[in-house]
């Protein structure tokens, strides 16, 4: 069974940057789908990024702003976020999938691993 444990989370200022890590074990993930949710307190979670079939996807909120990127040798994925907003407050969940490729990635039932997140504050 694969498991997911993310770091990297912290309380940084508006405009400032973190870079969020998440490493699988018990299995390896070094070519299949992982990526990022989030969720903000009395929200709903949502889709942030992912890397799917070798293609990396943002929602529109974090684009130009956050970064996804793997590395496949340390079985980790990586979050590189910048120019944080008050609004990007939020639990982050790391996902990952025994599949290459999924097709519907920004639905959180396409994935079948999560972490147990890392809180991140954008103070204004």
């Amino acid at each position: 069974q694969v498991q997911l444990v993310e770091s990297g989370g912290g309380l940084v200022q508006a405009g400032g940057s973190l870079r969020l890590s998440c490493v699988a074990s018990g299995g390896t993930v070094g070519s299949t789908a992982m990526g990022w949710f989030r969720q903000a307190p009395g929200k709903e979670r949502e889709f942030v990024a992912a890397i799917s079939g070798g293609r990396k996807y943002y929602t529109d909120s974090v684009k130009g702003r956050f970064t996804i990127s793997r590395d496949g040798a340390k079985n980790t994925i990586y979050l590189q976020m910048n120019s944080l907003k008050p609004e990007d407050t939020a639990v982050y969940l790391c996902v990952g999938s025994p599949y290459y490729s999924l097709i519907m990635y920004y639905f959180e039932s396409q994935w079948t691993y999560w972490g147990q997140g890392t809180q991140v504050t954008v103070s204004s």
